[in-house]
């Protein structure tokens, strides 16, 4: 499908990255097993949508963070 995540997954994965920052890592296996004990009466797909969002957020700050080599060499002449 896509990446369109409906407006309750972003909302319960915003609140807990909020609440929990320290919790929560770029490994969706690890993420997926927090959001799991950190929810009550979520179902296994939603879980996983929500342990998703937050990996691919992890992962976006960290590319924002850490810049490429490679944007370096290409702007040397």
């Amino acid at each position: 499908m896509g990446k369109v995540k409906t407006e309750q997954i972003k909302r319960i994965a915003k609140e807990l990255m909020d609440r929990f920052p320290e919790k929560f890592t770029n490994s969706f296996d690890d993420n997926k097993h927090q959001v799991d004990a950190l929810t009550q009466g979520t179902t296994t797909r939603v879980r996983n949508q929500i342990a998703g969002y937050i990996t691919s957020s992890y992962v976006a700050e960290e590319e924002v963070q850490t810049p490429t080599e490679n944007s370096d060499e290409e702007s040397e002449p």
